[in-house]
């Protein structure tokens, strides 16, 4: 394996140049099509739950809901890129809406998404998202921030990781405050308001209807609360296998760092089947979506292939098995930054 710091010297302009051209052209139809392929697995998941009367079956049409809801963001990220629509305000409507069964914000969604991790990858000073924590830093923590850290760490407890971190830190308890007072900064914070009024009404509406046709409290966990947590166990597995790999490293350091070796060296490709494929929206085909967020889901494939064929040295892809992601998980504990080596808790 080729090491990263050959790629510094590399352009990331030259790796588009690789791509062809056609991986960038726009289909309304395959958006919109995905779009309402999406919505009605999700009504079918939640019919489960409306209209079965076997508590077994609500159960199962509770964990589809939450495959689903995974689904839906899949998609609502990338109109959060601005890949799937010419104009913005469809992108915003509709990401919008399929983000607001994930009890996710959209703005503040894509500015923590876009500007931050886009921007930063694997640059733990400001991408903090599945930053590891290192032997020194572990070690200092209380013992209540040692489980907390064990249980983002251990594969079945992952989905604490976005929701500490991500959904509560970074959504729900984010405040712009009153920086910048041009008419852009604040509309922007408006809009960040709004989309907190809109998932907070989502939520209640939800709860209520759960509550009044579902059997009461019973009722809320299964159509609202269990699938929220397992949207939050998927959408956090595939965050940490999108950039963690016992050979892929972390930086806290500008000079070692480069948006090159992030986007090709720190990114991942984890082959799965043509159903997960198609309903995750090639979201794990990682690679080509941090060289170019312009490069819609449907074609990110193709443009891997294209950039896989000039930089095989540098590419990190594997097919999905529980036992290799199993093998990550165990691996990727703690890190050192200065040696770029992973370590384990008792290592």
């Amino acid at each position: 394996m080729a090491h990263w710091s050959a790629l510094k010297e590399v352009k990331l302009s030259s790796v588009r140049k690789i791509v062809s051209p056609q991986c960038y052209k726009r289909s309304i139809v395959l958006a919109l099509l995905w779009f309402v392929i999406d919505l009605a697995l999700f009504a079918g998941s939640l019919s489960i739950i409306y209209f079965s009367s076997s508590i077994l079956l609500k159960l199962l049409g509770s964990i589809l809901t939450g495959i689903t809801v995974a689904v839906m963001f899949c998609w609502a990220h990338d109109a959060a890129h601005g890949t799937l629509f010419k104009g913005s305000l469809i992108a915003e409507i509709l990401g919008t809406l399929f983000m607001l069964p994930s009890l996710n914000m959209f703005r503040l969604w894509c500015y923590g998404h876009n500007r931050v991790h886009h921007g930063h990858t694997s640059f733990s000073p400001i991408d903090w998202i599945w930053r590891p924590n290192t032997p020194e830093e572990y070690a200092a923590k209380s013992a209540w921030g040692k489980f907390i850290y064990r249980c983002e760490r251990s594969l079945p407890t992952c989905g604490l990781h976005y929701l500490l971190r991500v959904w509560w830190a970074g959504m729900i308890r984010y405040n712009p405050g009153k920086k910048g007072q041009t008419k852009k900064a604040k509309r922007t914070r408006a809009l960040y308001t709004l989309n907190k009024v809109f998932t907070a009404t989502y939520f209640v509406a939800a709860c209520v209807l759960s509550y009044m046709f579902l059997g009461g409290v019973v009722g809320i966990l299964l159509a609202v609360i269990l699938p929220f947590f397992i949207f939050t166990t998927i959408i956090s597995l595939f965050v940490y296998l999108h950039h963690t790999h016992p050979d892929i490293p972390f930086f806290d350091e500008s000079a070692e760092w480069g948006h090159s070796v992030a986007c090709m060296y720190c990114c991942t490709v984890v082959r799965g089947s043509r159903i997960f494929d198609a309903l995750s929206h090639n979201i794990m085909v990682h690679v080509p979506h941090h060289v170019d967020i312009r490069i819609p889901f449907y074609h990110l494939k193709k443009a891997y292939a294209d950039i896989k064929k000039n930089n095989p040295a540098y590419v990190h892809e594997y097919k999905w098995k529980w036992s290799v992601v199993c093998n990550i998980f165990k691996k990727c504990k703690l890190y050192d930054f200065k040696k770029h080596t992973w370590h384990t808790f008792s290592k």
